[in-house]
């Protein structure tokens, strides 16, 4: 594949003139159940990957994951939506709370009505079904399972959309609600989406994210047989080494992450704390192969360079890059390659990391914390780490922010996802008219002091 390199900046995608803002940030993660705790732990460069708890991980090669200590009760979740809801709507509900409440939104039925929800989600309700399929089949005993024994709450879990309507019933919002499934990039395209529903007038505000739940038997069992993840289960807090040259596969994850996505001009007119804007999203297929990845990166950088042009960015104009950066072999040499090609020169001056070092991989999830890392270091001008980074791989020799937070002002934020089925996305955000917050990795304040 050959392709043009990108020569500067180009048209904006915004030709109606409406730009899309973040206002509200919410997160639930391994290491950190909510924004400000997940901050913390990324910053400080702490690790969040154990040995599964939730079952007996013994008979398989990877026996480690990073696995979010999530309370339903704290998080607000209510007896029936914990019956009713999969574990991965659990955790979108705590995100969409939390990021309104960080909006400073108080919906009028007005506001409901322009209001849409977008969410990704690579695997939707795996450990639900799962659950379910071992009550039916006897333990996978019976080929012929017994469908009467079936919980009332199956089809939920089996449907995708009940991500989005879940969410959107329980902040009565009536604006376009959609699910995102595109693999490992769910999460950045489903943020793409829901800027491109304001841009486009058919919403004011969106609520765009994506959760996933898949430490389950039968995805740990999956990803085992194309040997996928890490097999280091006797040192879990060091098995996610993206970038390192003793990489040996990425750790499983679980989480969401919620963002509130604004009108500009409608943030504006209520005295909103504005994050930073969406200046670019793009996506490609490398129509190349359903989980392999050509070195050369140049579908991820075709992305990179799209995403760019709508921002009217130049590439020594990036501040920072949040990598996919999985551990995989392939995929961080194919992320290096793409971020040469796209960038040019400007790639080896930008500072480069990867959450997946400290809070896993989260499948479709993982683009959208990424996305809530990239807001929240604009916000506070610090770049967070890529953990466990010891030792150089040639072929990985870019700024990769070893093993501890960078104070560093952050004006442009690009993060790039890439999925099985040869998903690639890339998405920019950008600052807008104001100082970085500054005062190193934690938060000053909240919400409701900003507000005051």
């Amino acid at each position: 594949m050959t392709a043009p390199r990108p020569t500067g900046a180009g048209p904006t995608g915004a030709a109606s003139g409406r730009r899309t803002v973040v206002t509200g940030v919410g997160v639930v993660a391994p290491g950190g159940v909510t924004r400000d705790r997940f901050w913390k732990t990324i910053t400080e460069g702490r690790t969040a990957t154990r040995r599964i708890t939730f079952f007996d991980p013994s008979p398989y090669r990877s026996q480690i994951a990073a696995e979010c200590d999530f309370d339903p009760d704290a998080a607000g979740i209510t007896l029936a939506e914990r019956r009713r809801a999969d574990r991965y709507v659990q955790f979108a509900l705590a995100c969409s709370a939390e990021a309104l409440a960080d909006s400073g939104l108080d919906l009028t039925d007005a506001d409901r009505a322009v209001t849409g929800v977008v969410l990704g989600t690579a695997v939707g309700g795996t450990m639900a079904l799962e659950q379910e399929y071992v009550t039916v089949s006897d333990a996978g005993r019976h080929w012929l399972v017994d469908h009467r024994l079936g919980g009332p709450y199956l089809y939920p879990a089996l449907v995708p959309s009940s991500l989005a309507a879940d969410v959107a019933c329980r902040h009565g919002l009536h604006g376009p609600a959609q699910v995102i499934s595109t693999g490992c990039t769910s999460g950045i395209d489903a943020i793409g989406y829901a800027h491109q529903l304001i841009v486009d007038g058919e919403a004011e505000i969106v609520l765009a994210g994506a959760a996933d739940s898949p430490i389950s038997p039968v995805t740990v069992a999956s990803f085992d047989a194309i040997k996928a993840t890490s097999p280091d289960n006797d040192d879990p807090a060091h098995a996610s080494r993206p970038f390192d040259a003793d990489r040996h596969g990425f750790v499983l994850a679980e989480g969401a992450a919620v963002l509130v996505l604004e009108e500009a001009e409608h943030a504006r007119r209520r005295g909103a704390h504005v994050y930073c804007e969406v200046a670019g999203y793009a996506n490609r297929s490398n129509g190349y192969h359903m989980t392999g990845l050509r070195p050369d990166g140049v579908e991820m950088g075709l992305a990179i360079a799209a995403a760019l042009r709508q921002g009217r960015l130049d590439p020594g104009q990036v501040s920072y890059i949040s990598a996919h950066g999985s551990g995989t072999r392939q995929n961080d040499r194919h992320e290096t390659a793409a971020f040469k090609w796209a960038l040019g020169p400007a790639a080896y001056q930008v500072p480069i990391s990867s959450i997946k070092s400290m809070v896993g991989h989260s499948l479709g999830a993982i683009g959208s914390i990424e996305m809530a890392a990239c807001a929240l270091a604009i916000e506070y001008g610090v770049v967070p780490p890529t953990a466990n980074w010891s030792t150089r791989d040639p072929e990985c020799d870019l700024d990769y922010v070893p093993n501890e937070a960078r104070e560093v002002p952050v004006d442009v934020a690009l993060s790039v996802g890439s999925g099985f089925g040869g998903f690639q996305s890339a998405m920019i955000f950008r600052r807008v008219g104001r100082p970085t917050r500054g005062g190193g990795p934690l938060p000053t304040s909240t919400a409701a002091e900003r507000a005051a």
